[in-house]
């Protein structure tokens, strides 16, 4: 029962100390991340997504704060089939820039880290299940579909500091009708 007790606070106290290194950026200002971003660069190694890796395009997305600190947020994606769009609500934590939400998908609450960002040109996010590193992301967004070289490799060095593979770090192409995507009003 002892050594049970031990292994289990040394498991929390490495899980706790894994996740107490995903810093948010210093003085985050959700007004200043708010509005237009294009999602330019993904790192994802989940094996349930290679299959899709291909058909990755550059998805956009729009930042909207609400009063009470949370943020809707919308992402537009091209298909073959066309537009469509999902609203992710990210909820506000004691941490600002850090949120959390809840994937559908995954059925589990992530943690949404937004690690760096220059708030006028790029953003660096940890999207993240605490203690599951199969569900680890790491975004690049831009306010703009193409970025500086030196913002790519920054990207690419911070996913691989995250232990992610290269040919899991992809910088999709942009889609052609993208821009169309979101509603009068958007």
């Amino acid at each position: 029962m002892k050594n049970i007790a031990l292994v289990s606070i040394f498991l929390l106290m490495l899980l706790t100390d894994i996740h107490a290194s995903v810093q948010p950026q210093k003085n985050f200002d959700l007004q200043r991340f708010a509005g237009r971003w294009y999602r330019v660069g993904l790192a994802y190694d989940s094996p349930g997504f290679v299959r899709y890796r291909s058909r990755l395009t550059i998805s956009m997305g729009t930042v909207e704060p609400k009063e009470n600190g949370n943020v809707n947020m919308t992402m537009w994606s091209v298909s073959s089939s066309g537009c469509y769009s999902k609203v992710y609500i990210y909820k506000k934590t004691s941490v600002p820039g850090v949120f959390t939400y809840y994937s559908t998908r995954h059925r589990r609450v992530k943690d949404v880290t937004v690690v760096e960002t220059n708030y006028t040109e790029y953003a660096l996010v940890l999207k993240h299940k605490k203690f599951n590193k199969e569900f680890t992301q790491v975004a690049l967004y831009g306010r703009t579909k193409k970025l500086r070289a030196d913002v790519m490799e920054k990207f690419r060095a911070y996913a691989t500091a995250q232990g992610f593979p290269k040919d899991s770090i992809l910088t999709p192409p942009a889609a052609d009708f993208l821009e169309n995507c979101p509603p009068s009003g958007s």
